[in-house]
C-alpha cells in the first residue's frame, strides 16, 4: 500500500512561489505517493537526506538543500501529512 501524502496543493501553492521548487517537489511527490516505506529506517534508504526532528516531523531537504520540506508520517496508517515547506534561511528561523 503507497503513501497517502496531504496534501499536493501545498507544494503546488509553494512552487507557484518558488518556480525553480517545481521540478524537485513533483520527484518527491511522485516517489513518495508510490512508495511503501515500513520505518523511517527505511525511509532513510531512499532519502539519506531525510532528518527526524523532535517530537514527530520528518525533513526532507529538496533541491540540494535549498528548500526545507517539514512532514509528519504515519507509517502504520500509510500517511504523509506536508506541515510546512521553507527556505533554507526560513527553516532557520523555524522552532519544531
Amino acid at each position: 500500500m503507497a503513501f497517502n501524502v496531504i496534501a499536493k496543493s501545498t507544494l503546488r501553492s509553494f512552487w507557484q512561489h518558488h518556480a525553480d521548487s517545481e521540478n524537485a517537489l513533483t520527484a518527491w511527490y511522485k516517489l513518495m505517493s508510490k512508495s511503501d516505506f515500513a520505518n523511517f529506517a527505511v525511509l532513510r534508504e531512499t532519502f539519506g537526506n531525510a532528518d527526524f526532528v523532535l517530537p514527530d516531523y520528518v525533513i526532507f531537504n529538496i533541491k540540494g538543500n535549498r528548500y526545507r520540506l517539514i512532514t509528519r508520517i504515519n507509517f502504520t496508517y500509510k500517511t504523509v501529512w506536508i506541515k510546512h515547506i521553507f527556505t533554507h534561511a526560513e527553516y532557520d528561523r523555524w522552532t519544531p
